[in-house]
């Protein structure tokens, strides 16, 4: 027990309490909302929103108690956010979006498409699953740190990430290769290159208009200045900068 504490605790720190925090430059004619990962809140994604406020983005970092509930509930409280938002009709709105906040998206949008959409990144989203996952889900400890959304991000056919389908929006999905010294054992469970939390091949989907591999772990890869560069070239540009 203390040794799966030692691996499942990495997949949450640091996990302050979560809330969303909206930030914005009086000009600024864009908005994106930041989704974070499991177990993690917006406070993992406040260099990010720095950034995209800086560069005339008009920021929702939305917290969000992604351990606390199932996936479809998560995706309704995305829904309430964004119909709260008060946005110019002229105004996009673009995702970005960390892990499992990519999963959110992807069934969010499925069911509730909308004429301001934007583009949208996802970081090392688990597009098909997470071998981790499926050797981690009916371990106590893993079902207590992630909760039931935790659970769904397996690789079986019946996963969430599985049955969403191609995307039919403007993706641009960057994922890592470098595994963390804590998530030897993940990486080592996982086929091919990864993440230590995700494959390389699992972060991919049908539909995506560029994809980009950069040398940085599942945990921080949302904190490396050339992502952050490269999250806002495509906001900007609708592809990487190769």
């Amino acid at each position: 027990m203390i040794a799966v504490a030692i691996m499942v605790l990495p997949l949450i720190w640091p996990a302050p309490a979560f809330g969303d925090v909206v930030s914005s430059k009086t000009q600024a004619k864009d908005y994106v909302i930041l989704l974070h990962g499991l177990a993690r809140s917006s406070g993992s994604m406040s260099k990010l929103a720095s950034c995209l406020n800086q560069s005339g983005y008009q920021v929702v970092n939305f917290g969000y108690p992604s351990t606390q509930y199932p996936i479809d509930h998560l995706v309704n409280l995305l829904d309430k956010k964004i119909q709260s938002l008060t946005i110019p009709c002229l105004s996009r709105i673009h995702f970005v979006c960390h892990s499992l906040g990519g999963i959110i998206v992807r069934s969010y949008l499925k069911n509730h498409p909308f004429d301001q959409l934007g583009r949208v990144v996802m970081l090392s989203p688990p597009n098909h699953g997470s071998e981790v996952v499926d050797r981690l889900k009916n371990v106590f400890l893993f079902k207590w740190i992630n909760g039931p959304s935790g659970g769904q991000l397996g690789t079986e056919k019946t996963s969430i990430p599985q049955t969403l389908g191609p995307v039919n929006f403007e993706l641009g999905v960057i994922t890592g290769n470098k595994a963390a010294f804590y998530d030897q054992l993940f990486s080592y469970w996982i086929p091919g290159e990864d993440d230590g939390k995700v494959s390389v091949e699992s972060a991919k989907v049908e539909g995506m208009t560029d994809f980009l591999v950069m040398p940085y772990n599942h945990t921080f890869i949302m904190n490396k200045e050339p992502v952050i560069q490269q999250i806002i070239y495509y906001l900007n540009h609708g592809q990487f900068r190769k």
